[in-house]
């Protein structure tokens, strides 16, 4: 097993394991537990087969569901101890983050060679599952809170997608875009770096308008 296998396998531990602490604040059942693990961990690279007409990574390969299951059933009896330790996982989910970001944007190059598609698989098979996790648990979504997520995928995406083109080694590309990932959402954690918000202005009157 590669680096790029081990990292994949490890984004969907990661983000399962979120999806299972959303359900631990929301008191659910075993079942729940399971389900928005799943949802979580394997969301993202769902939606991008779907969009990219390929078969779905998990059926190919029944493990990341496996590990999606283990990490539920886990959690469900130490969350509160991995609670206690969310900054952590928010640091390893920083990690999947930048990992998914570079192997969405690397199979979207890949099968339709288009820079634009690789960008946009990168940051939807980094941020949908959380997108799903927070709609489905009721929380805040990660496109609505103030400091940057989102734009640490597209950053990622967009570094690999550029070394790509540049002609760089693909190792070389996949630790740009993956460094890149990973610094952007790392500042936004530890420094709490945003982006200006718009501030509302009054419209024009009608008796304005000529």
């Amino acid at each position: 097993m590669n680096p790029i296998d081990l990292l994949d396998y490890a984004g969907v531990a990661v983000f399962a394991a979120t999806g299972a602490l959303a359900a631990s604040r929301k008191q659910l059942d075993i079942i729940g537990f399971l389900f928005l693990a799943s949802v979580t961990g394997i969301g993202g690279g769902t939606l991008r087969d779907v969009i990219l007409n390929l078969p779905v990574f998990w059926v190919a390969n029944s493990g990341y569901v496996l590990i999606c299951a283990v990490v539920a059933v886990l959690v469900f009896f130490i969350a509160h101890r991995v609670e206690s330790r969310w900054k952590w996982l928010l640091w390893l989910d920083a990690i999947g983050l930048a990992a998914f970001s570079v192997m969405g944007a690397a199979k979207g190059l890949t099968i339709t060679g288009s820079p634009v598609v690789s960008v946009i698989m990168g940051v939807l098979t980094a941020t949908f599952g959380g997108i799903l996790r927070d709609l489905l648990a009721g929380e805040p979504s990660v496109l609505l809170r103030p400091e940057i997520y989102v734009s640490a995928a597209l950053a990622g995406a967009s570094l690999y997608t550029l070394g790509d083109l540049a002609g760089l080694p693909p190792l070389a590309s996949d630790i740009a875009g993956f460094v890149a990932a990973f610094l952007v959402r790392g500042g936004a954690l530890k420094f709490g770096w945003t982006f200006p918000s718009y501030k509302s202005r009054p419209g024009r009157r009608p008796e304005d308008i000529p």
